[in-house]
């Protein structure tokens, strides 16, 4: 069995990878919002560890494009405008549709397989409808995301995967920062629901329409919402 010196022992999560989770997840819960400086010293401070692990943190969510370096000023929480959102959604839209395809061919192939990674967008599908159900339309907006995430990975492809969980983290920095303007609708499940069936009856044409319908309604939805947040900073006197 070949032996490799150079590689490392394989250790449990780092320093760094827990910062990085921590400001993630207070850029996408809204906590921590868009345009939002980052100063290393004063998170080491928060954090009680070196500026190093700080460092590196940033620099992943840099790659990850949820935070911006800029020169000569310091790092910053990505802002994103309506071309963002427009270039999101058409990225999206076309991972999803390849997702689909891949699975529905996957189906013909090897139906047990492919009907138990359906099952599993399913099951995110449930428990959109109970939340939703109980009003609960912060888990709805959750689960949202998740129904795409579940459904590009039932495709196996772990590329397209990578690529769209890259999206979603966007797409939910873009959500968090609009989320006063943009309420959760009921017929935002229905629209998962008919994505499902039709995925289900493994009627690609359909799918992708649906898709297509879905990701353009978001897209109008969400650049309004950004008018609308824009206008009401701008007669607040706001920046």
């Amino acid at each position: 069995m070949a032996s490799f010196d150079e590689f490392e022992p394989v250790r449990r999560e780092t320093t760094a990878g827990i910062i990085a989770d921590r400001i993630r997840g207070g850029i996408t819960a809204g906590r921590i919002r868009a345009g939002s400086q980052l100063g290393e010293a004063e998170l080491a401070t928060q954090f009680e560890v070196s500026r190093g692990p700080v460092r590196e943190a940033l620099q992943r969510l840099i790659q990850e494009g949820l935070l911006e370096g800029v020169p000569n000023r310091g790092v910053f929480v990505v802002e994103l405008g309506v071309d963002d959102i427009t270039d999101i959604y058409l990225a999206r839209r076309a991972v999803e549709r390849a997702a689909v395809n891949a699975l529905i061919r996957a189906s013909d192939s090897d139906g047990d397989s492919a009907g138990d990674a359906l099952h599993r967008v399913g099951v995110v599908l449930r428990r959109m409808e109970s939340a939703a159900r109980n009003r609960r339309w912060t888990a709805v907006a959750d689960l949202d995301l998740q129904f795409h995430q579940a459904l590009v990975a039932a495709s196996g492809s772990a590329r397209l995967s990578r690529i769209e969980n890259t999206l979603l983290l966007e797409t939910r920095l873009c959500m968090a920062a609009l989320q006063r303007a943009y309420p959760i609708r009921e017929d935002i499940v229905s629209e998962h629901r008919q994505i499902f069936d039709a995925l289900a009856s493994r009627d690609a044409a359909l799918v992708e329409r649906l898709i297509d319908t879905h990701m353009d309604d978001a897209v109008k939805r969400l650049t309004h919402s950004m008018g609308d947040t824009a206008t009401g900073r701008a007669e607040a006197g706001d920046p």
